[in-house]
């Protein structure tokens, strides 16, 4: 592993466990950093029907001679028209993934002095926190989270990955391994249809930088007054998510009203983000008064000294680009440097 401190750090500014405030004894108001009266009032559209409608991928037919046409076509919708799907037959085994949810849980059940071992730095990122925090009067997401880069290996924190409880830290590198895997599909089938040159996405994410973060979502009192996300597009051309624990709470913006992902059992959810043709779509997540939720996300983007923007070859059919080019860590230099807004974000890297 690399020496830390030979890449350039993102910092956020250390902020109190959520959890910890939760465990506290007559726990029953929420205090004020954490009430959102600038939390937006859009409608929610809970309809079972409408989430019914969010499309699901069938991974194995992607992957089929016969079936991959039709299903190839369900993916360009997908991703044109919803910018998220629901990821079934995967491949990662359902009991696996049983494990993984019993050691998240475990994991951030740990005591509050084992895990500041792992808390965030100063200067730093990764570990236990919230990201994107740059003031100290800025609200915050009702919510703990522990975030740490997967790949490639030469960046990951080795005091971080040392402390690891180590049953957890093989789990993490396993589901590591096979959702980059997972990416590496999705990419290339997303390439076909976009008719990019496969030598295009191949460079592009030939060293992919992965991270992994875990978020803890604990029962809250007054959950209207709160939210366990902010409303963001991601930064990453691919985010891979697991709604560990099938509580409902991540949301999507469609048309400009909420719409409730309604988690499908060990299905991953996908979103992603291409030069205007597929949308990277506006989500946050909410908590509720009764139930704690856990999530797995995982992000994939070109390596930090790779030169980011849309692929010539689909420049070069759609007679624009939309997007400026840059190097990965110039685009996360600039993400991290603000708090999370909306798509705010990706209207900055717009021509």
């Amino acid at each position: 592993m690399e020496a830390e401190g030979e890449e350039r750090q993102w910092s956020s500014l250390i902020v109190p466990s959520v959890l910890e405030i939760v465990k506290e004894k007559n726990f029953a108001t929420v205090p004020p950093r954490y009430i959102r009266p600038d939390q937006e009032k859009t409608e929610i559209l809970n309809d079972s029907s409408l989430s019914s409608e969010i499309p699901v991928i069938d991974m194995k037919r992607l992957c089929s001679v016969s079936a991959m046409d039709s299903e190839l076509k369900k993916l360009d919708f997908a991703c044109q028209d919803w910018g998220f799907f629901q990821l079934v037959n995967h491949g990662i085994d359902s009991s696996f993934l049983d494990k993984l949810e019993t050691e998240v849980q475990e994991f951030f059940n740990l005591s509050m002095e084992e895990k500041q071992k792992l808390w965030q730095r100063n200067g730093d990122f990764e570990g236990f926190g919230q990201v994107n925090i740059v003031s100290e009067d800025q609200k915050l997401d009702w919510g703990d989270m522990f975030i740490l880069t997967t790949e490639p290996i030469r960046s990951r924190k080795s005091h971080l990955f040392s402390k690891l409880p180590p049953s957890f830290r093989e789990t993490l590198e396993t589901y590591s391994s096979q959702v980059k895997s997972i990416a590496k599909i999705l990419f290339a089938k997303m390439a076909s249809v976009l008719e990019i040159k496969q030598e295009e996405m191949e460079d592009l994410f030939d060293d992919v930088w992965q991270s992994i973060k875990i978020n803890y979502y604990p029962p809250c009192p007054q959950p209207d007054q709160v939210i366990g996300l902010t409303p963001h597009s991601d930064a990453a051309g691919l985010t891979i998510l697991l709604q560990v624990n099938q509580v409902e709470g991540l949301q999507i913006k469609k048309d400009g009203k909420w719409v409730v992902v309604k988690p499908l059992q060990d299905a991953l959810v996908v979103n992603i983000i291409t030069n205007g043709r597929y949308r990277s779509i506006e989500h946050r997540a909410v908590v509720n008064s009764e139930k704690e939720r856990l999530s797995v996300a995982v992000f994939h983007s070109p390596g930090k000294e790779t030169i980011i923007g849309p692929a010539k070859s689909l420049v070069d059919r759609q007679k624009q680009s939309l997007f400026k080019s840059m190097s990965t860590q110039e685009y996360f230099d600039a993400f991290f440097a603000q708090k999370l807004n909306g798509k705010s974000h990706l209207d900055l890297m717009r021509i």
